[in-house]
């Protein structure tokens, strides 16, 4: 266990990040399942402008890597452009 009062806050501050970070990527990750599962070309691209906002957020948090984010963003326009 920690001994400096510094370390202590340290963990709790880190353990409230993860949460928040957790419940984000989560929360995108459902939003893209719901938008590769739908078959309505309309609804698609109302979807995926909210979709894209998550994913940039995510990448500009660092929670995921800029890559990964311009890769799902740029599969998921693929899909709601086959529709």
């Amino acid at each position: 266990m920690a001994n400096h009062k510094s370390s202590l806050k340290r963990i709790r501050s880190n353990e409230v990040k993860r949460l928040a970070n957790r419940y984000q990527h989560k929360t995108t990750r459902n939003a893209i399942k719901k938008l590769r599962g739908t078959t309505d070309a309309k609804e698609a691209k109302e979807l995926l402008s909210g979709v894209v906002s998550m994913i940039d957020r995510l990448a500009k948090k660092n929670i995921i890597h800029a890559n990964k984010a311009a890769n799902l963003k740029s599969g998921l326009a693929k899909h709601v452009a086959a529709l």
